[in-house]
């Protein structure tokens, strides 16, 4: 439950000014209607409605997605006479770094400052960690009010038809089969990518994901996970020392699965939409990705070419 917390408000963009009323430990907003919107803690038993509006935002996420991801974090929503209205979710990475997400609000509702509160709320759990998230141009002036700024561009590519050829491996090198020995390898790679330890989800990720290693003399330089996710699968994250490498690892998962749909969602930075394009893996959407916060550090000689999904970095 949110008692006692106060969050600022954009206002309503036509009609009647919203304003908040605190009842009982709980944050209400009178909309323009005077129907009351409460905002309270993301339970299990919101993810059926939570659903239906990713849906009608045309968002992929199968109710199993968004079991999963509140599984790993927390969220906030949005009620009016009893329907979910709005969404907001956090995942909290050590006691330094977090990913913020799946910000959705229903149509009826937008303009009346729902995001802002929503976001105001969210942020509030995470406390004063850096917060990393990818907004849409619709959230963009919300996300830049609220103190966040660009780094970078996401792009997501997708297709079930493509050709690849065979990558390009250096002297020594070769794709295997991740295995139970290459936990610690895989937890060092990822957090020297990110800049925060996701231990917990890596772990979660790979129980229901199949993995490879890119190998150079038996010591594990880099790795791409493949799942289930929204209409088809995706791969990522996939962690690489360099282009080469990522290249080699994606491609394992593209020859292996022709005719199936599979999503990559790749950082402009890592200069992988191009050759995804010759892939016929077509970029369907963009994003912004923006950072709250000290900047986290990095390790130069390791990077995250395609996420694990635009929530969760």
């Amino acid at each position: 439950m949110l008692g006692g917390l106060a969050y600022g408000d954009d206002g309503p963009s036509t009609g009647d000014e919203a304003r908040l009323v605190v009842l009982k430990g709980e944050v209400l907003m009178e909309t323009r209607s005077k129907t009351a919107v409460r905002l309270r803690d993301m339970v299990v038993g919101d993810l059926v409605q939570a659903h239906v509006l990713s849906r009608a935002a045309q968002w992929p996420h199968r109710l199993e997605d968004w079991q999963f991801l509140l599984q790993l974090g927390q969220g906030v929503v949005a009620e009016q006479d009893g329907a979910i209205v709005g969404t907001a979710m956090g995942w909290p990475f050590g006691p330094h770094a977090a990913t913020l997400g799946m910000v959705i609000v229903s149509p009826e509702c937008q303009g009346g400052g729902v995001g802002r509160k929503l976001m105001n709320a969210i942020i509030e759990h995470l406390g004063d960690r850096t917060i990393m998230l990818n907004a849409t141009d619709v959230g963009l002036p919300l996300y830049k009010s609220l103190g966040f700024e660009t780094v970078g561009t996401v792009y997501q590519h997708q297709g079930a038809a493509f050709t690849v050829s065979l990558p390009l491996l250096g002297r020594g090198e070769r794709i295997r089969p991740m295995g139970s020995g290459d936990r610690a390898a895989v937890f060092d790679l990822d957090r020297r990518a990110m800049g925060m330890p996701r231990e917990k989800l890596v772990t979660a990720l790979q129980s229901g994901a199949r993995g490879v290693v890119l190998d150079r003399d038996g010591e594990a330089l880099g790795f791409a996970l493949f799942r289930r996710f929204g209409r088809g699968h995706v791969v990522g994250p996939t962690v690489a020392p360099d282009i080469d490498g990522a290249k080699a690892l994606i491609s394992h998962w593209l020859g292996s699965n022709t005719g199936m749909l599979i999503r990559l969602d790749v950082s402009e930075a890592g200069g992988l939409s191009g050759w995804l394009e010759t892939l016929d893996l077509t970029c369907v959407g963009r994003v912004t990705t923006m950072v709250r916060g000290t900047p986290l550090k990095h390790d130069d000689a390791i990077r995250t070419f395609a996420l694990v999904s635009q929530a969760l970095g």
